[in-house]
């Protein structure tokens, strides 16, 4: 059941912080309600559901204009402040109701042409259902228990069983204009009606107040979650024996698939798995009773997870990798068909979106989401969750009985949606799997701080918990703490990977350590210990990256960060460049024998960086011993200009966009002939 969250305290300090920006107390509640919709999942669904206040706002010379504040697109109704809620004139869209037609197209224009502020984000598509409704507060939710209602195939006796007359039903339509209109007038025949069931699409409640609409919304969402809790059967537990040890070759097999048909070079594939037996119970029932392609709970999911998803049986998983190819190929070649049908009868052009499926049952195992992105991972994950829980619901009361193909085609190649994939633009490193060594220091954190501005998805691992706590990265990268020379540690935390992400993209070794003595006088622990650090840790995680990217097919990058040590001897630093001569050597010698699967290892020659390794004092010391100024010193190469951390990550952005460069290591020192490699 979904607990009522309204607290009368935490309401009325929304209402007294609004107020002291002279905000309204009306609006101070619509943000509070809207936060504990969106931050309930029961309710609604990434970036699903919309809510809206009718109000006043006084315009430049002070008259009041009545308004509609409705949630804007791009904003996360769990997170939403009030700039999610563009303001548009109100009249002007209740004039729309006269008209008799309305292109999306059209209705977008007059929805930014009525906001009262241009720099407002565009206003929800279903705005004017909102604004048609003549209520103060309107909510709309795409809740689990109202889904599996209006997913049945004979709903209207079971709302009238459980409402009576205070919940009226809504034809399926999709959104825009013409759902708006017939809505508001169902919702008008039935003024007793405290809200709507949209079939196949989702609810509507409303209320004088905030807190009038969410408490209704909670109320009657519990009353449909009653009615089928008192029916849902029971679905037995699956085993667990074997899943462990079955794990890393499943992954590997459905990734090896994805990269294996792929036409892009390098297509970039996050994997999310939910194992929960309660779930996986569901999905293997479904699979054998052959309710596997009727489509989703709502037509606004088809966009994140295709129409269906792509099932690998037992026989299949047992038959082998060839058997899962040709069962990924068969989805492909279905979906291109889907889309070859229905495109050729719609009014304009379509782009077909990538044919792959998002979204994997699998039998004895559970659920794999596939995304571009850890969060798209995510959210594909629980939206895939709450679509086998509506189909288990659905077909406890009479069967789960979705849109049609038609419909979910028009609404994933809506062309508002279309609209936005012109206009989109990808990272170079979007989504891509990378592990930074040596993180948290001075060149780590440039080379964490790059990659993630160039869209990749940082795991940032760093010895110094302290100073990986305090690096300042941003949320979305993954902090490891742990010692890179611990063999063991290593090799679980790869399996760790592959159990999170599916897998790697980018390895970024980096990590390094000065040893100062002379050769001769060194202590041949001191000598290990640096052989540990600067060229066994490098080698350990490029054997175990390596072996695993054989596996997947993936054709990933090693990048290294080696020294100019590796060439160019500094006195005292025997110790050093020993290993990091080894190094530059493993680059190339990776490069010689991982070069037919694709996969690429270069390397960055770096001199003279302000780090954990030249620190001010030492950078003093060697300067006075030289008779010149700390400056002068660090800038002492043939560009007269001192190289910075930001350089050096900058050239290990540049070697993994040199597509067809491997073996290469380049210099970044400002220009040092002794240092050059030809």
């Amino acid at each position: 059941m979904i607990e009522d969250r309204w607290v009368d305290k935490d309401a009325n300090d929304f209402v007294k912080r609004y107020q002291e920006k002279g905000i309204s107390s009306d609006l101070a509640l619509r943000v509070y309600t809207s936060r504990l919709i969106g931050s309930d999942p029961d309710l609604v669904m990434h970036g699903g559901g919309n809510t809206s206040c009718k109000t006043e706002v006084e315009d430049l010379f002070g008259d009041k204009q009545k308004v509609i504040c409705v949630k804007g697109s791009g904003w996360d109704l769990a997170t939403i402040e009030l700039p999610g809620f563009p303001a548009l004139k109100l009249e002007p869209l209740l004039n729309l109701r006269k008209l008799e037609m309305l292109s999306d197209k059209d209705m977008v224009n007059v929805q930014r042409m009525n906001l009262i502020n241009q720099a407002s984000p565009n206003p929800s598509i279903e705005t004017l259902l909102h604004a048609f409704l003549p209520h103060k507060v309107v909510d709309h939710t795409h809740a689990t228990a109202i889904l599996s209602l209006a997913n049945i195939p004979e709903p209207k006796a079971i709302l009238h069983e459980i409402f009576g007359d205070s919940l009226a039903l809504v034809p399926y339509i999709m959104p825009g204009f013409s759902l708006a209109k017939i809505a508001a007038e169902i919702a008008e025949n039935n003024p007793q009606a405290k809200g709507l069931v949209l079939l196949k699409h989702g609810h509507f409640t409303w209320g004088k107040s905030a807190k009038e609409s969410y408490s209704r919304l909670i109320e009657q969402t519990n009353l449909v979650e009653k009615w089928f809790s008192d029916r849902r059967r029971k679905i037995g537990r699956r085993s667990k024996k074997g899943l462990k040890s079955n794990y890393r070759l499943l992954i590997s097999r459905i990734k090896k698939s994805f990269f294996d048909l792929s036409e892009e070079p390098a297509p970039t594939v996050v994997i999310k798995t939910c194992i929960d037996d309660g779930i996986s119970a569901q999905i293997d029932k479904h699979i054998v009773n052959g309710i596997t392609d009727r489509g989703v709970a709502t037509p606004d999911h088809v966009i994140r997870i295709k129409p269906k998803p792509w099932v690998l049986t037992k026989s299949t998983q047992r038959a082998g990798q060839k058997a899962i190819n040709d069962s990924l190929k068969s989805y492909i070649s279905d979906y291109k068909n889907y889309f070859n049908k229905w495109s050729a009868k719609a009014d304009e052009s379509k782009i077909m979106l990538d044919p792959k499926p998002k979204v994997i049952w699998v039998e004895g195992f559970g659920l794999i989401g596939i995304g571009g992105s850890i969060k798209e991972a995510k959210i594909i994950m629980d939206i895939a969750i709450q679509n086998v829980s509506v189909i288990t619901a659905s077909e406890s009361a009479g069967g789960f009985h979705p849109v049609k193909n038609q419909d979910l085609f028009d609404m994933e190649y809506w062309s508002l949606e279309q609209s936005k994939l012109k206009k989109s633009i990808s990272l170079p490193l979007k989504g891509k799997i990378t592990l930074v060594t040596g993180a948290a220091g001075a060149i780590g954190t440039a080379i964490v701080n790059s990659f993630t501005e160039a869209g990749a998805e940082v795991i940032a691992v760093d010895i110094n918990k302290r100073k990986l706590e305090q690096s300042g990265f941003g949320a979305n990268v993954q902090k490891r703490n742990f010692d890179v020379t611990d063999e063991k540690t290593v090799e679980n935390f790869i399996e760790d990977l592959v159990h999170d992400f599916g897998g790697i993209d980018i390895l970024v070794s980096n990590v390094g350590a000065a040893f100062q003595s002379p050769l001769i006088e060194i202590e041949m622990d001191d000598l290990r210990r640096s052989f540990e650090i600067n060229f066994f840790s490098h080698f350990r995680l490029a054997k175990l990256i390596g072996q695993l990217f054989i596996e997947q097919g993936n054709k990933g990058q090693m990048l290294f960060n080696i020294s100019k040590q590796a060439v160019n001897p500094g006195y005292n630093f025997g110790a050093y460049g020993l290993p990091k001569s080894t190094l530059m050597f493993l680059v190339k010698q990776l490069a010689l024998e991982l070069g037919s699967y694709g996969i690429r290892v270069n390397g960055i020659n770096a001199d003279r960086i302000r780090s954990g390794m030249l620190t001010e004092e030492f950078i003093a010391e060697r300067a006075k011993s030289r008779g010149m100024s700390a400056e002068q010193y660090m800038s002492g190469n043939l560009l007269n200009e001192e190289v910075e951390a930001r350089h050096v990550a900058k050239a290990f952005i540049d070697l993994c966009l040199l597509e067809r460069t491997t073996g290469h290591v380049i210099s970044v020192d400002g220009g040092n002939i002794e240092a050059s490699l030809r």
